[in-house]
């Protein structure tokens, strides 16, 4: 494990700002992923802050806890999960809330987020992110399961939108609509994944536009921006790839319409160098800093 002595550490550091309509930003950050530990220590990187998902550390100790301890000190972070299931119909495991809940006061992350999704049943874990019915009944149950975790956790968690590649006959609405119904009467936080809107937005043929410009900005939190595998008539979830041009488009678009929104990379397969990692976490900060700086000056 690397010890990196004060005064051999760069002077990069990262800061927290607050935007006009009081929404933390963060600024640009990546996924924390163990490929890449080594290298975080040794050359603390440019990197504004680090999302990580939240069952990698739910541990006793070991590395895990000892690299994500050492990052920690040096950037925020924030927590990001796969396994509560929301969605689901099985009771909410008690045990992992608790287990989320101590984490939490460990990392002290900026804010806490997981899946609109369900992801088993009877106790059994897919392992994969389900999509829910797109109704009224859904919603209800939804909302319900999102304020007992956030009355547990004692804070607003951040919902975030699945790709999906099926719909339900039962279904009633839009995706954005369910998502903001829910988001507004569970009183909870948006993590708006780019990627998966437009990976959903070719998989049904919808607008993906339509999706950002009806959902409720001040609930909006976060942005993930991810690589997918393109087939032609359908798109899989891969974060495997570089980020796809549509996909920057419409982070554009999706910046130039919310402000400000704390943007990560996710990647999670196919790791590149670190370097080429950077370079396309600059393109994020130079979209950003493209479109936000000329907004924020016509607001002086």
């Amino acid at each position: 494990m690397p010890a990196v002595e004060d005064s051999e550490k760069p002077s990069y550091k990262p800061s927290v700002k607050t935007t006009d309509n009081q929404r933390p930003f963060l600024g640009y950050g990546l996924g924390l992923r163990h490929e890449y530990y080594d290298t975080i220590l040794e050359q603390s990187p440019a990197v504004d802050w680090f999302e990580i998902i939240s069952e990698n550390y739910m541990v006793d100790g070991g590395k895990p806890l000892y690299y994500l301890d050492a990052i920690r000190e040096r950037y925020p972070v924030v927590m990001h999960g796969v396994s509560m299931s929301i969605g689901g119909t099985d009771p909410l495991d008690k045990d992992y809330l608790k287990q989320l809940k101590q984490l939490a006061e460990r990392v002290e992350p900026a804010w806490i987020s997981d899946h609109l999704c369900w992801t088993g049943q009877g106790g059994h874990n897919l392992h994969d992110l389900m999509p829910l019915p797109y109704n009224e009944e859904a919603i209800k149950h939804v909302v319900e399961r999102v304020r007992q975790v956030q009355d547990y956790l004692g804070r607003q968690i951040l919902l975030e939108n699945v790709s999906s590649y099926v719909t339900y006959r039962h279904s009633q609405m839009t995706e954005w609509e369910f998502y903001s119904a829910i988001a507004e009467e569970a009183d909870c936080l948006m993590l708006l994944d780019i990627n998966n809107i437009y990976v959903s937005a070719v998989n049904h043929n919808f607008d993906p536009h339509e999706y950002l410009y009806n959902v409720p900005s001040q609930r909006v939190r976060q942005f993930h921006l991810a690589g997918h595998e393109d087939h032609g008539d359908y798109i899989i979830d891969t974060h495997d790839h570089p980020v796809a041009d549509p996909v920057w488009t419409l982070y554009s678009e999706a910046l130039a319409h919310f402000g400000p929104v704390s943007s990560m990379i996710e990647r999670d397969d196919n790791f590149p160098p670190f370097e080429e990692l950077m370079q396309e976490l600059q393109q994020v900060r130079d979209i950003g800093q493209r479109i936000l700086e000329p907004r924020a000056a016509q607001t002086k």
